[in-house]
């Protein structure tokens, strides 16, 4: 059996003397998997044109069919992009919207898919409607009554996330794409923190589109996202860059939008080789415990509260900073600066709803020595920022 924490450290190019507690905006990736990365490239650039025309269509949907295997769904219904922007966009982009029709995500939706929405609003003359989730909240019901309250008969789409980026808290995605079924309306799923963090079966979900990120949680390399379509809604989709497979099916089209270079896609299987050998099970127990712990160790130290349930955090944890004037961003930049220069802590530092937030990460090579150096440092890093 595995032993985590800093043992396993040096699996990663981390740098030696950091306190690296934010996995989860950019992932790290493993040695091991930048190496399969690595001779992917070196087998590509032996022989660019067999390779390119004969070999990657059949490794890309070989990879393709291991990642889906993992996801609980079959290879066709899953392609590649970029991450999950790239493939909220592509669906936003595929809609035949109409005007008057209604768009409805969480006013805690990803700043990027609040973006891409507003692009299509202007496109097409539709409305975006936000679910005003609270934060702090009670329990996982009041986020359905949010996105119940927002819906209406001119709903054509709701974008969930699986995960919230800046809360930190698991959704309870289930009744809400249940409510949208009832109602005929068709479900996005934002699922950027998903694989690798929560067990995944998604055919089972009940969604028409799942996008997500495979280089945070699955420690993929940085470009390695997947776009899954239930068979339904697979045809009126096409990738955002029309290229030489136009017309010729789904799979098809995403598999080839150019000339690119695929080994971050390609080296999925070394990622879920790796995610193997750890335990997936035990990669997911261990890194809820790990920040659940350290989140009550802060709370008491800094004199604040767990915003959520316990149950509702995965391998992540928002928690209010101890600081009583009213937040701006540029505060929360400053504040961040300080905690790296001063201490070498990499962790985020997050504005909204008028307070200063941050956000821990758990990943194996973690321990909670990590987090109670955070402990000691946020309040003198409070008294710098404080003095200007």
């Amino acid at each position: 059996m595995v032993k985590f924490g800093h043992g396993l450290r040096p699996l990663w190019l981390l740098e030696p003397d950091m306190y690296f507690l934010n996995h989860g905006s950019f992932g790290a990736t493993p040695r091991t998997v930048l190496a399969a990365q690595q001779t992917w490239r070196e087998r590509m650039e032996n022989q660019p044109v067999r390779f390119m025309s004969k070999e990657l269509p059949t490794a890309l949907r070989e990879a393709a069919a291991a990642l889906a295997q993992y996801l609980g769904t079959a290879g066709e219904n899953l392609v590649f992009v970029d991450n999950a922007t790239t493939g909220i966009n592509t669906v936003l982009r595929s809609i035949a919207w109409r005007a008057g029709d209604e768009l409805v995500l969480c006013r805690h939706a990803y700043p990027a898919v609040k973006n891409a929405a507003r692009f299509i609003a202007g496109l097409h003359d539709i409305t975006i409607r936000e679910a005003n989730v609270p934060f702090p909240l009670k329990s996982a019901d009041d986020i359905v009554q949010a996105f119940s309250e927002s819906i209406t008969t001119r709903t054509r789409l709701v974008i969930v996330d699986h995960l919230s980026s800046p809360l930190a808290l698991i959704y309870p995605i289930a009744p809400i794409i249940a409510m949208c079924r009832e109602r005929g309306i068709a479900v996005l799923v934002d699922g950027a923190h998903g694989p690798g963090m929560l067990s995944l079966e998604l055919d089972a979900l009940g969604a028409d589109w799942y996008v997500g990120n495979c280089h945070k949680w699955l420690c993929a390399p940085k470009g390695c996202g997947f776009l899954w379509a239930a068979p339904h809604a697979q045809a009126a989709l096409n990738p955002l860059v029309i290229s030489l497979k136009w017309n010729e099916g789904f799979l098809a089209e995403f598999d080839w939008t150019g000339t690119r270079d695929p080994t971050a896609w390609l080296a999925i299987t070394a990622a879920l080789e790796f995610n193997l050998i750890l335990g997936a099970e035990q990669v997911r127990a261990y890194n809820h415990d790990l920040v659940i712990d350290a989140a009550r160790e802060l709370a008491v130290a800094w004199g604040v509260s767990l915003p959520a349930p316990e149950s509702m955090f995965g391998a992540m944890v928002t928690l209010p900073l101890p600081i009583a004037e009213k937040a701006t961003q540029t505060l929360a930049e400053k504040f961040h600066d300080a905690l790296w220069r001063n201490f070498h802590i990499e962790v985020p530092v997050l504005c909204f709803d008028d307070r200063l937030w941050t956000r821990l990460s758990g990943q194996v090579y973690n321990e909670q020595s990590d987090y109670m150096t955070l402990a000691e440092a946020v309040p003198r890093t409070l008294l710098e920022c404080s003095d200007g």
